[in-house]
């Protein structure tokens, strides 16, 4: 066979595989799939195929590991088993008349009961919030438990790691949980675990992405979860890392970057559910799973919140907080606000939405004028026009400020606060906490952070963002063809 033959039988070989690779692609890769997900991927394979491929291999499945599939089984039935003895609500708690079937729906997809007697503070400011969780730490006498997306250690965060070496030396037993990729990213990452060595910290890192331990998963399955609970009697969670608010990074700095978040300090049943949660991702990385500790003899405020703790995540069978969401829009009445650094919707989200802004319902958004990561500040902005035909108001939080708040309100019944973004990612591919409250004191107070928020920013009108220029355009439609792979 001479060379030209030889040439023309691998050039036809490869047209065929691509032809092949083309089909399977468009027959396999839509199974239980959403079409915009399957679309995503198939415009990878067929306009860049070697990259879309092996793009598809690593990331193209939200799957867990075998092992840790079934481990997330048994944590399952541990927090339906663990949390069947928790005290609820009364059954004529005066609750609007849709929220039962949304809280049975909530137990049945895997979150725990609705419990009473809750009470909380609110904190919208970052070094206030830090402080709090610090005087927390240094009051504590039997058990601390932390858990965050990103846990650095750096001037603004030392005294919270100081806080934990001093429980330490008091005897404490300290539980650290660090997401290992979230964390690994920022300079803070390595003085962290050397700093927990060396108090003698009980910690793990989260969802490890280490190749060669043979620690191999989808490196973009996180849990994004920030958590601390105090000897069983204190909870915050909210959407706070334990980092600098510049996020430790050059070009945050030049642009004089600053976070915003928003976290809530919990007292009364509610603070076991969330314990029950740190319990269940701390098994699920050490294979030890953690007696139910007594609580201290320690005053605490009684209160009048009926709060429920939904868990969600790719070790979930349903989207546990994108039933919650929709849900709750679709139960609306009268006003919904939603707040989100990272607003990018599923078509189910986004009718619901629409559908409750066309339907007469205030239905305010509340997202940054500016954004950390291109793709997704992009994508997001994709859904503006919609948004703003729909009658959805949206106010853009001033710059250089990320709003990286993450909470909603519903009429002036329901608040839904936590870690979760409403975005593709948060919904399938990240482990997430939400805590769902009934009771207007809390939604009054929140409110009132809301109305914080809008006199920082200023309302996009529709008539601007049609004239936002053409490259801006460009690049918001491009991104929105990633949005379901981010």
């Amino acid at each position: 066979m001479d060379a030209a033959t030889a040439g023309a039988l691998v050039a036809f070989a490869l047209v065929v595989i691509d032809f092949v690779v083309r089909v399977l692609a468009v027959i396999l890769i839509p199974k239980n799939r959403r079409p915009q997900t399957a679309l995503a991927w198939l415009l990878a394979i067929f306009f860049i195929p070697y990259f879309g491929i092996a793009a598809f291999l690593l990331l193209g499945t939200y799957r867990l590991p075998k092992r840790r599939r079934e481990k997330q089984l048994e944590i399952n039935r541990y927090i339906l088993d663990t949390t069947e003895g928790f005290d609820r609500v009364a059954a004529e708690a005066p609750w609007p008349e849709w929220l039962g079937p949304i809280v049975e729906l909530n137990r049945t997809l895997g979150a725990m009961p609705m419990v009473g007697g809750n009470s909380s503070t609110l904190y919208q400011d970052d070094a206030v919030s830090l402080a709090a969780m610090i005087d927390e730490i240094e009051r504590a006498t039997t058990t601390v438990h932390v858990e965050f997306y990103i846990l650095a250690l750096d001037d603004t965060t030392r005294p919270f790691f100081d806080a934990l070496a001093a429980a330490i030396r008091r005897g404490v037993t300290v539980r650290v949980l660090l997401d290992h990729l979230g964390t690994w990213q920022y300079k803070g990452f390595r003085p962290a675990k050397r700093a927990l060595r060396r108090m003698g910290a009980h910690w793990h890192l989260m969802l490890p992405f280490q190749p060669l331990l043979g620690r191999i998963q989808r490196p973009d399955l996180r849990n994004h979860r920030k958590l601390l609970i105090v000897d069983g009697v204190v909870a915050f969670t909210g959407s706070q890392n334990i980092i600098d608010p510049g996020y430790e990074k050059r070009g945050n700095a030049r642009r004089g970057l600053q976070w915003k978040d928003f976290m809530v300090r919990f007292e009364g049943p509610v603070v076991a559910g969330i314990d029950a949660l740190f319990v269940t991702d701390w098994y699920a990385e050490t294979n030890e799973l953690l007696a139910r500790e007594a609580a201290p003899a320690r005053p605490t405020g009684a209160g009048g919140l009926d709060c429920q703790v939904v868990p969600s995540g790719p070790g979930f069978a349903g989207e546990n907080n994108l039933r919650l969401f929709n849900s709750l829009v679709y139960a609306a009445q009268r006003k919904i606000i939603l707040v989100s650094p990272y607003f990018v919707p599923d078509d189910s989200m986004l009718y619901a939405i629409t559908t409750a802004a066309q339907s007469g319902i205030e239905v305010q958004l509340f997202v940054s004028e500016i954004g950390d990561q291109f793709f997704v500040y992009h994508a997001q902005r994709s859904y503006y026009e919609t948004l703003l035909r729909a009658g959805v108001r949206i106010f853009l939080f001033e710059s250089p400020t990320i709003l990286h708040a993450k909470h909603f309100t519903i009429d002036d019944d329901v608040s839904v606060i936590g870690s979760s973004n409403m975005d593709m990612r948060s919904f399938s591919l990240d482990f997430e906490i939400s805590v769902m409250v009934w009771g207007g004191t809390f939604l009054t107070r929140l409110r009132a952070i809301e109305d914080s928020y809008r006199q920082h920013s200023r309302e996009l009108t529709l008539e601007e963002w049609l004239a936002r220029p053409p490259l801006s355009q460009i690049a918001d439609n491009v991104a929105r063809l990633t949005a379901a792979v981010q």
